[in-house]
């Protein structure tokens, strides 16, 4: 007899929809990673014979597991498997320095950390990320969810990283979008890496929803529209600099490139040069490109697609999946309408994160991802930069992006990055930094071409070339190791 009191209905834990997935169509392609093709069964048996491993080494409901890897197909089951045993999946990057992955891994204090050497990590339990499993059964498991879904590190681009545990538990419902530009059946290229937020946020809601993952071991601009043609890719993240470095191929190189398969293209990750932005709309079609402006933290988030952009450029859009978005001046008070200031977010139905071992805003509390902007009438969303990365110079204050767009407008920069470094007669002087890649070029004359485009007071002090790339594969950049 009921008490009266409502039915909650909770979503599928992750390891419940991955066997549905696979119950509906076991033979559908699950994940490719150029050298292991596993379908949704495959994947299913394979992340269940893990998962019992786990256990056995001690996994438990709401553990972290620490994982570290690339972009395999290994490192998707070891994440599937960690949702089996009840863990939450710990995303640690490789390409951090060794002392920044112990200060991680120190902060989490997981059960296990899955693919390192155990002499990197003494005192821990550590495992090869596709450790023999082949004798534990591939039989159906307890359906547990961890309270956490994912537990990603934040900063990478600003400072020393930090955890940051998602509100949600570890459970999805296989047939709901999880986002709106997110569609249920999806070719999906993951080519940015699997250990940061983004790429392991949307490929594995992807995966968990019945994508189809083909996984690139990591950026190319050739490989991505050679994979997209090959795999007939419907959807891909992308950030700026990817866009930038695919437009930088041969003409000719785009135009033979098929990408009639395409049907969403989404980028995220940081401000676009619109002109940059103009050519891929050109290039792809207004509907079938949408940049979402959000963080680590999922404390909100902006959506706009191609074709609205461009009544609004510039934008990176209007709030979405409840969100409230406000600009504020420096002593808290609300900006004006086309106002810059700090850009604050904050979600309707309650904090979408809490950090591990730092402060977390409370509950309906307004949150920044430290980037400044403004408001229009409309409620359109415009940012200019990080606001911790501003540089004064002799009284005048500009935006990093002023200097680097100009110097990526050159058809020999790859990227480019601009700080600020002490100067004993200016207090600070502009020091920008540019990849050229292979090309021959010297800093005169660079210098001399970014400066007949820059006003005076934005122009850069030094420049200094290098032939390597200066953002990794998330597009992030340490600004502090440049100054």
């Amino acid at each position: 007899m009921s008490d009266g009191a409502p039915t909650v209905s909770l979503a599928p834990t992750i390891g419940e929809a991955l066997d549905l997935l696979a119950e509906r169509d076991p033979a559908a392609p699950a994940v490719d990673d150029g050298a292991v093709r596993l379908t949704r069964g495959e994947l299913r048996d394979a992340s269940r014979r893990l998962a019992r491993l786990l256990i056995g080494r001690g996994v438990r409901q709401g553990d972290l597991v620490c994982l570290r890897g690339a972009n395999t197909a290994a490192f998707v089951v070891a994440a599937c498997a960690i949702w089996r045993a009840g863990g939450t999946p710990q995303p640690l990057s490789p390409r951090l320095p060794l002392d920044e992955q112990h200060a991680v891994v120190a902060l989490a204090d997981p059960r296990l950390v899955l693919g390192a050497d155990p002499a990197e990590f003494p005192g821990r339990t550590v495992l090869p990320i596709d450790p023999a499993a082949e004798s534990y059964s591939d039989g159906p498991l307890p359906p547990l969810a961890a309270p956490s879904w994912k537990a990603p590190t934040s900063s990478g681009s600003t400072g020393r990283p930090k955890l940051v545990l998602a509100s949600a538990p570890a459970r999805v419902d296989p047939d709901r979008q999880v986002a709106p530009f997110l569609p249920l059946a999806a070719r999906q290229l993951v080519v940015g890496p699997l250990t940061h937020s983004a790429p392991f946020t949307y490929a594995m809601r992807g995966l968990t929803t019945g994508h189809a993952l083909v996984l690139l071991p990591r950026f190319e601009a050739q490989a991505v529209l050679d994979a997209i043609g090959a795999h007939r890719i419907t959807w891909v993240l992308l950030v700026p600099t990817m866009l930038h470095r695919i437009l930088r191929l041969p003409p000719e190189q785009i135009a033979e490139a098929d990408l009639s398969s395409l049907q969403h293209v989404v980028h995220i990750g940081a401000p676009i040069d619109p002109a940059l932005k103009r050519r891929w709309l050109d290039l792809l079609g207004a509907e079938r490109l949408t940049e979402v402006y959000a963080g680590s933290e999922s404390n909100g988030l902006t959506v706009i697609r191609g074709d609205e952009w461009l009544q609004h450029p510039g934008s990176v859009g209007r709030p979405a999946s409840g969100t409230e978005v406000r600009v504020v001046r420096p002593d808290g008070s609300l900006a004006d309408v086309g106002e810059i200031g700090r850009v604050q977010l904050r979600r309707t139905a309650g904090a979408a994160y809490r950090y591990l071992g730092a402060p977390t805003p409370a509950a309906g509390e307004w949150d920044s991802l430290g980037d400044d902007g403004s408001l229009d009438a409309e409620g359109y969303l415009y940012l200019t930069d990080r606001g911790g990365d501003r540089i004064t110079r002799a009284g005048t204050s500009l935006y990093p992006v002023e200097v680097e767009r100009v110097l990526e407008a050159h058809p020999a920069v790859r990227s480019a990055v601009a700080v600020g470094v002490p100067d004993d007669d200016l207090g600070t002087r502009i020091h920008a930094v540019a990849d050229i890649d292979d090309a021959e070029i010297d800093s005169d004359r660079l210098l001399a071409w970014a400066h007949a485009r820059l006003h005076p007071e934005k122009r850069p002090d030094t420049l200094q070339l290098v032939r390597e790339p200066l953002r990794d594969d998330a597009g992030k950049v340490r600004r502090s190791a440049w100054r």
